[in-house]
């Protein structure tokens, strides 16, 4: 039993948290307004933002698993109490409320400042919006923003690399490594 919680576990971190690092990662890049003047070439594409943000949606539901799983399989090797896995489950949380509290949200107010369309935002399921956003923002202000986001999400993403190196090295852990 434990070699399939584990293996479950593994696979939802791969499948969910994988996708969602690499796409929160690209989405401040797509999501920054060229700064004014600038006529050169610029990612700034507001569909593709916002198919990345519907994506790091997506899989943050399906991420729950990864924790789920890795308390089953934590508790069917009996290491619960082991340093490296409390170590583990707390960076997780960090990584878990870094993401609800400040990555999707950030995303999601750029959208809205462009005028995005997003689910519940009256222009339908991804449907891309004029441009006329509420306008609270100037454009310094939005690229600002996005490199904020850009930080934020480096952050999340040096959290969850952290502990995949606790989860492969189990420093102190008598169990294997």
């Amino acid at each position: 039993m434990t070699k399939l919680l584990l293996s479950l576990h593994v696979l939802a971190s791969i499948l969910a948290v994988g996708p969602i690092t690499v796409a929160a990662s690209m989405f401040p890049r797509y999501a920054k307004p060229p700064a004014p003047g600038d006529d050169g070439p610029h990612d700034h594409d507001l569909r593709t933002a916002a198919f990345l943000h519907k994506i790091c949606r997506g899989y943050a539901v399906v991420g729950i698993a990864v924790p789920v799983l890795g308390l089953a399989t934590g508790a069917q090797m009996g290491v619960l109490g082991d340093a490296w896995l409390v170590a583990s489950i707390v960076l997780t949380t960090i990584a878990a409320a870094l993401l609800m509290s400040m990555v999707l949200p950030g995303q999601r107010e750029l959208l809205e400042e462009e005028g995005e369309g997003l689910p519940g935002a009256g222009t339908g399921e991804g449907a891309v919006g004029t441009g006329a956003g509420s306008g609270a923002l100037t454009v310094a202000a939005r690229r600002s923003a996005a490199a904020r986001l850009a930080m934020t999400t480096g952050i999340f993403n040096l959290l969850w690399a952290t502990v995949v190196v606790l989860m492969i090295v189990r420093p102190g852990s008598t169990t294997g490594a």
